[in-house]
């Protein structure tokens, strides 16, 4: 991993993407045992405007705890793709949900997911497809490891919801194969 990897989660308030990158830094900072820092920011609406959380993953200290050179986006709607995709390094890598119209302009690794259709077919409820975007980022990056992650979310998710939000983990990583 190089020192710093600068990950941003995005999407529509109500997503879900705030409760991802908590679980991504804490997965990675306890269970990993690197440093992690995750920031969130959000649109005045509570649902529906846009929203983001960025987690930076370091072997080292991270001493600035904002996105420097975006490394890995995690899109879940249009809007935050257009918002964003500008931020991402050349060579980093895009997931983004298989709704979204994706422009050719960057050179970047491009994971195009049925996040949000998948969660809805296969577990009933799409309100679960920020969690198959982070087992689909653990299985394209060596950023997190899926033990880390399933530390963490029973812990993190709303009570009575740990087995879906487990079985969104494992989907996830079996959608990117």
């Amino acid at each position: 991993m190089a020192d710093r990897i600068d990950i941003r989660i995005s999407g529509a308030g109500g997503q879900g993407v705030i409760l991802s990158g908590i679980i991504l830094a804490e997965a990675s900072a306890i269970y990993d045992e690197t440093n992690a820092v995750q920031t969130q920011a959000y649109g005045p609406e509570a649902r529906g405007g846009a929203s983001k959380s960025e987690v930076i993953i370091s072997q080292k200290r991270v001493n600035y705890p904002k996105v420097i050179d975006l490394d890995v986006l995690v899109a879940l709607n249009q809007e935050s793709y257009d918002k964003y995709i500008g931020d991402l390094e050349n060579g980093g890598t895009l997931i983004v949900d298989d709704s979204i119209k994706v422009s050719k302009e960057k050179k970047v690794k491009v994971y195009r997911l049925s996040l949000i259709a998948k969660a809805k077919e296969e577990l009933g409820t799409k309100k679960v497809a920020n969690i198959l975007a982070l087992g689909a980022l653990a299985a394209v990056t060596d950023l997190i490891s899926l033990t880390a992650l399933e530390q963490v979310i029973p812990n993190r998710v709303p009570a009575g919801t740990e087995e879906i939000n487990l079985k969104a983990l494992k989907l996830g990583g079996k959608i990117v194969n």
